[in-house]
């Protein structure tokens, strides 16, 4: 695995070690995820050379919400676009998968997602360990009355003929429980995570470009409370001068290496 090493603390032999654990005890390990995690499962990415916004500009007005809850056409483009993405239909591939064997080994591991897919909890990781700071694309919620229901069933009503489906307890508009650009991350949600940067000893950035914030900042923050940053990305990110560790090799065959080597202790 080709690796650059950051920072003095680094140990002699290249490896990722205890961090702040005391003996006996394993350290917690923040695992702080992006779209580069899910190119494998066919869900593509947003911000690199091929990334969807590059593409398609004008895409992005599909999921900001001032867009979205003042033009029908957005909306009904919107509901298309869901019909047809790949987001439920994908599996987890063998990155989600390594994060879950990690967990199962008996390491303290918290996920905190910037994905919107859900495919660390299909892989199994429990619901309590993963955080979805941008919500998820497998529930819908309503603008007006906030009740929140199945994606699914929205998009049933979709194939049947319902251009823009409206929300069935108040007729409001409906749209997918996640976080458009336009709006505020959910409060809890961004608390727990940084709780989670401030004690882990490991934090491992995977599949991000840590340009969005404040997820971003997650990686800073858990950098400045002492603890070990490793990042593992395909371009170079601005928080890759306070990592331990960037790895440039592919997420699929790099992530579980690197897990395994936690795991082992």
């Amino acid at each position: 695995m080709s690796t650059q090493g950051r920072r003095s603390a680094q140990r002699s032999d290249g490896k990722i070690g205890d961090g702040r654990a005391g003996a006996g005890r394993r350290p917690l390990v923040a695992i702080l995820s992006g779209a580069g995690i899910s190119t494998d499962s066919g869900i593509p990415d947003y911000r690199g050379p091929n990334g969807v916004w590059r593409k398609d500009p004008e895409a992005e007005k599909l999921v900001t919400y001032e867009h979205y809850v003042n033009d029908p056409e957005i909306r009904r483009r919107s509901w298309r676009m869901r019909l047809d993405g790949p987001a439920l239909r994908a599996r987890p591939n063998a990155a989600h998968e390594a994060v879950v064997r990690l967990e199962r080994s008996g390491v303290p591991v918290r996920v905190i997602t910037q994905n919107v897919d859900g495919l660390h909890q299909m892989a199994g990781m429990p619901e309590r360990k993963v955080l979805e700071l941008h919500g998820t694309a497998r529930a819908v919620v309503c603008t007006g009355c906030r009740a929140r229901s199945e994606m699914e069933r929205a998009l049933e009503r979709v194939r049947a003929g319902v251009a823009d489906p409206e929300c069935l307890r108040c007729g409001g508009i409906l749209k997918s429980a996640t976080v458009m650009f336009g709006e505020a991350l959910d409060p809890q949600v961004l608390g727990e995570a940084l709780a989670i940067a401030r004690a882990c000893e490991v934090f491992v950035a995977v599949g991000t470009s840590l340009q969005v914030q404040p997820a971003a900042s997650l990686a800073g923050i858990a950098a400045e409370h002492g603890a070990r940053l490793v990042i593992v990305n395909a371009e170079p990110t601005p928080y890759d001068p306070l990592a331990e560790r960037v790895v440039r090799e592919p997420i699929g065959r790099a992530l579980p290496a690197l897990l395994e080597e936690l795991a082992a202790g």
